[in-house]
């Protein structure tokens, strides 16, 4: 007799259990580097944005509210946020007269670089304080997980931070 594989394991759910814990835990961090890099730290969505268009420069806004799942009036209203902070910048484009192109500022390019290396602090002093076995376990279990998942849906981080599409 076999195990119905739509039915999780006692082990799946405790490592999910443990997952969404972690979650919590990362959201955690990643607020106290938010705002430690800014005084006016922007929303979690307006970071989906400046993500977006680190990896996409030049886009327009329907393609930005595709790639987010949101509607047009919800980036537009983002972007002019962001674009009041300084982070993002609205261009023509230069093949249709219609249509404005969005990038990334030098100083919206300096906030996300100051946001991942204060994350990446937090996690690497977190991470040094495990031992040398869990280390190497926490490496294959999340290479696991990014397989799992579909790495297509994951965006990479490049050993300099920069992303790049699997």
């Amino acid at each position: 007799m076999g195990v119905n594989p739509a039915t999780p394991s006692r082990q799946s759910r405790t490592a999910a259990h443990l997952a969404y814990e972690i979650i919590e835990l990362l959201e955690v961090l990643w607020e106290r580097g938010r705002d430690a890099v800014s005084p006016a730290p922007v929303s979690t969505s307006q970071l989906r944005v400046m993500y977006v268009l680190d990896r996409d420069s030049g886009i327009n806004l329907r393609t930005l509210g595709d790639l987010l799942g949101s509607a047009p009036s919800s980036v537009s209203r983002m972007c002019d946020r962001l674009e009041a902070l300084g982070f993002v910048e609205r261009a023509a484009s230069p093949v249709s007269r219609r249509e404005v192109e969005l990038r990334l500022t030098s100083h919206g390019e300096t906030y996300l670089t100051d946001l991942r290396a204060r994350r990446e602090e937090a996690l690497l002093a977190a991470i040094s304080g495990m031992p040398p076995s869990a280390r190497k376990a926490l490496v294959d279990g999340l290479r696991g997980f990014r397989s799992a998942v579909g790495e297509a849906a994951v965006p990479h981080r490049e050993q300099d931070g920069s992303a790049r599409s699997a």
